[in-house]
């Protein structure tokens, strides 16, 4: 097999060899852009939550109280507004990845949008039918679920390596930032009698899918999918950008040198089917891993707060729970802020196991003082106890917004090999939003069954996900994703895997090339030498390397 372009200028000695910017313009352009997916979906969070407080809603779309004289949202029609729009989100997280494959991350995340402002126009038009709201909630939900794999894949498969983790966790930042910004016009728009006190907010929303999907058209696909349709000219023109260097770049060589190998061993090995993200080289325990973790952000408990606070902060004897709210909303922000600098400062590991256990000390003090120390009957008796479930509520969000919330997104996407990747995200966000129903749907009964001891059951949560990830995440900062599937196959001990580097065999290879030390030395860790590319493996050999061999590649790790 002739050698490829990238191969032959590296074995030349030829490259550029100048470290590439951290960030370019273009490169943050992309991220905002593409990340206003989560400001949809975060917007939606926001919203629904103040939507249950509000007068002219539960006049529309609850149930009367012939004794009381008031309306109110029983559990089971609560839980269905709030939590129809999570199961839209599930069907549309699964449907996303194949059409995705099919006709590119970039139109796709266009064509989703449309779907979503459906969504808006249906439930803006409700006037008293709450199942019209839940269909409008459910349509809407299919574009937001998938445009929560989509914009992650897309981010995580154009960004440069040494951003990529804080460039998918602009997902969650501007999942906040909607958050927030609901919160802020429900405050606003809570003391009008009429149903412009929540067609305000809901007529806003049409704003976030018409910037993201019009923006859309004028962002490149990303440069791996270009890769895998033979755009690879293509593919490699639009990387340079991003990362701000020439096409004769040492870091273009290289990565476009592994994504070839890569796909050079699928096309070997021909169409596989489906179940192969269970049966391939170590695809049952990273599609697994993967499902764990997305299932874990949702059972720290976060959307208890989000979803349920203006009712939660009321019981607690507070004047005014949008207030709260907003309070709640400012620490999601700015708490999440630090998050994008941590994930590449300190790595992923050591981030979300302190903030598994941070948030595990949060419920822990917020159950217990809820269940014994507030007087639920007369909250205003206790104030002191309202008072400390609303600073340990917020501390909760800060660890949460810093560490579980921006993290997660990059930690699943770097899981899995370019193959299965977008079925693989598929499976894991489909199960958060699984979660999210869930949580959602069962909250107002287990609430009204054991009160605030509900937190200690998304305590034990946080202390599972802390061992998850201590004993299962291999620390994926500052490698490639080539990089990253080798050490899953390698089965490289997680808590070594911060140190780990490249086996000792691969080093013979790449000197055998004339790959300098310097590639070395700046933690490049590539898999394969050129000379694979010039003798491709059979497909026998590939997936014994695969499989049986993984006791040899694990042999030869080395550990500094």
């Amino acid at each position: 097999m002739e050698m490829s372009q990238a191969a032959a200028v590296e074995k030349k000695g030829a490259h550029d060899e100048c470290p590439p910017p951290h960030y370019t313009l273009r490169t943050l352009i992309m991220t905002i852009s593409a990340s206003m997916g989560g400001l949809i979906f975060g917007f939606d969070v926001g919203q629904i939550s103040g939507f249950l407080a509000m007068n002219n809603f539960r006049q529309r779309f609850g149930e009367y109280d012939a004794i009381t004289g008031l309306y109110y949202f029983s559990n089971v029609r609560a839980g269905l507004i709030v939590g129809l729009l999570a199961i839209g989100n599930l069907f549309g997280a699964l449907i996303a990845a194949p059409i995705a494959n099919r006709f590119g991350r970039r139109r796709s995340i266009s064509a989703w949008c449309i779907v979503s402002v459906v969504g808006v126009v249906i439930q803006i038009a409700s006037n008293d039918g709450w199942y019209q709201i839940v269909v409008g909630r459910f349509i809407g939900g299919l574009g937001i679920g998938a445009l929560s794999i989509l914009v992650p894949l897309y981010v995580s498969e154009s960004a440069p390596t040494h951003f990529r983790g804080t460039a998918v966790s602009f997902f969650q930042l501007l999942i906040t930032l909607g958050i927030l910004i609901a919160n802020i016009i429900n405050f606003g728009t809570e003391r009008i009698q009429s149903s412009a006190s929540w067609r305000i907010t809901m007529g806003i929303s049409f704003l976030w899918p018409l910037i993201l999907g019009i923006g859309m058209v004028f962002m490149s696909e990303s440069p791996k999918y270009m890769f895998r349709q033979n755009r690879k000219a293509e593919a490699r023109e639009v990387m340079c950008k991003y990362l701000g260097v020439s096409q004769n770049h040492s870091t273009v060589a290289k990565e476009s040198r592994e994504m070839e190998q890569k796909l050079n061993e699928e096309e070997a090995g021909g169409d596989r089917p489906w179940y192969e993200i269970f049966t391939g080289p170590r695809m049952a325990y990273r599609t697994l891993l993967g499902i764990a973790l997305m299932s874990f952000q949702q059972l720290t408990g976060a959307n208890f707060f989000f979803y349920y606070g203006t009712v939660i902060f009321g019981a607690t004897g507070m004047d005014n729970p949008f207030v709260i709210q907003i309070i709640l909303g400012t620490v999601n922000v700015v708490c999440t802020l630090p998050g994008l600098w941590m994930i590449e400062k300190f790595g992923r590991r050591p981030c979300l196991i302190l903030g598994a256990a941070w948030m595990c000390m949060c419920f822990l003090v917020f159950a217990s003082v809820g269940h014994f120390a507030l007087d639920q009957q007369d909250p205003e008796r206790s104030p002191t106890a309202g008072a400390v479930m609303i600073v340990f509520a917020c501390l909760f969000i800060a660890a949460f917004a810093s560490t579980w919330g921006p993290m997660v997104w990059g930690v699943t996407a770097d899981l899995y090999p370019a193959r299965y990747r977008a079925v693989c995200m598929s499976l894991a966000i489909a199960s958060n939003w699984s979660w999210v129903f869930m949580i959602a749907f069962f909250t107002p009964f287990i609430s009204s069954a054991i009160d605030y001891r509900y937190g200690y059951l998304f305590a034990a949560c946080c202390a599972a996900a802390a061992a998850t990830v201590y004993f299962f995440v291999i620390e994926p900062r500052g490698r490639t994703m080539e990089e990253v599937d080798n050490m899953y196959v390698a089965r490289v001990k997680p808590w070594q895997s911060s140190c780990w580097t490249a086996p000792v065999a691969e080093d013979a290879a790449r000197a055998g090339s004339g790959t300098t030390a310097n590639d070395s030395e700046a933690g490049t860790g590539e898999s394969v030498a050129a000379k694979e590319l010039e003798t491709p493996e059979p497909l026998e050999n590939t997936m014994m390397a695969a499989g049986n061999g993984e006791e040899e590649w694990e042999s030869q790790a080395q550990y500094v």
